[in-house]
């Protein structure tokens, strides 16, 4: 885990350059560190970007206590993570282990606040791995039915086009990270499905 260290340390000082206290977290992997407009998309949130580049769900567990110290009473958190992982050669199972192990931590730490899961993107760059990014997917789909507390944020059917094939016009030249039309089509998901759980963004005793 040595490679995250410069990452590390640089998402351990995001919370310090806000003037206030973060209600959203955003943590997981590059598809929220790139997310230039982050702040600006979900102003009304009050979010802290600790996504931190390159990071598998494995690496989300090891560093969450380290970057978790600086946000003390948030309102939700939402998670992007689980594609590195897949691209590193895991088994969908183990993906599975590692969120169960992140909400623990997240539990641990937050009590029963608001989980909301991004579905793993179908991309370009892994198409190769596809059925592993379904397998995963529906895993973790199963793992969130359990709990009133989890939600899960289906992005995938809107990123391919009519023959199941991601749409290259919300990537990046690289064919894994999104382009602005890519998070444009996040955006607009992830305050609909916040709604749909919170109905209010007021916190809840």
């Amino acid at each position: 885990m040595v490679w995250y260290e410069e990452e590390v340390q640089r998402v351990e000082k995001e919370r310090y350059t806000l003037n206030y206290e973060p209600d959203t977290i955003f943590y997981g992997s590059s598809s929220f560190t790139l997310w230039t407009g982050l702040y600006q998309d979900f102003a009304e949130l009050k979010p802290v970007n600790l996504g931190f580049g390159g990071s598998t769900l494995a690496a989300c567990v090891w560093f969450f206590e380290r970057i978790m110290a600086t946000v003390n009473d948030p309102t939700r958190i939402i998670i992007y993570a689980g594609d590195n992982d897949l691209g590193d050669g895991r088994h969908p199972t183990e993906v599975l282990l590692f969120y169960r192990q992140l909400i623990v931590l997240i539990r641990g730490r937050y009590g029963n606040i608001p989980c909301f899961f991004v579905s793993i993107k179908p991309s370009l760059q892994r198409w190769d791995i596809i059925d592993s990014i379904k397998g995963a997917n529906e895993l973790i789909r199963e793992e969130i039915g359990r709990d009133p507390n989890q939600h899960y944020i289906d992005i995938f059917p809107l990123m391919v086009n009519y023959q199941g094939y991601p749409r290259k016009s919300l990537f990046e030249a690289d064919g894994l990270h999104l382009s602005s039309d890519g998070y444009a089509i996040w955006k607009k998901v992830i305050i609909e499905n916040i709604y749909a759980v919170n109905g209010t963004l007021q916190k809840t005793s």
